[in-house]
């Protein structure tokens, strides 16, 4: 296997979510958003209903490590209906207790906490969270001091 990709769905603010990662992990989108009205007509398909031209067909941020996010917009004309669930998380392993710290501030803002960066059993610093777009995350960085030793 060459890569993983995470890809999220979005009820129509795909790209405001990729702008705010990127302005979260940096990096660059892998070429420019496609967008439903860039897709070619096709007898198969209903014309686009209006207002869903803008939203976005796909998209694609690298992320540090390799990493990309990948998401898209559904077509509620087309009976797709965004449902946010728990059967996923994009899971974030990182060097250092500082770098989990900086992008947990950065990331869960205006979203909801469910475990803030503490010590666990196991030896690391574990957090985890839903951001402002219904997406969850979880971040895992080594202790950088043993545990109860601080």
């Amino acid at each position: 296997m060459a890569s993983v990709a995470t890809y999220l769905n979005f009820d129509g603010d795909c790209l405001e979510a990729f702008e705010f990662y990127r302005s979260v992990f940096g990096g660059e989108f892998l070429g420019e958003p496609m967008r439903m009205k860039e897709m070619p007509p096709s007898p198969d398909m209903p014309p686009l209903a209006e207002g869903e031209g803008e939203r976005i067909m796909h998209m694609a941020l690298g992320l540090p490590g390799g990493h990309q996010l990948m998401g898209s917009d559904i077509m509620p004309s087309m009976g797709q209906v965004l449902t946010v669930g728990n059967q996923y998380y994009v899971t974030l392993l990182l060097d250092s207790e500082d770098e989990l710290k900086d992008l947990f501030d950065a990331l869960s803002a205006g979203g909801e906490v469910s475990m803030p960066p503490q010590p666990m059993f196991w030896g690391d610093l574990y957090a985890d969270f839903t951001d402002r777009f219904g997406i969850q995350w979880m971040m895992i960085a080594p202790l950088e001091e043993e545990l109860g030793h601080a």
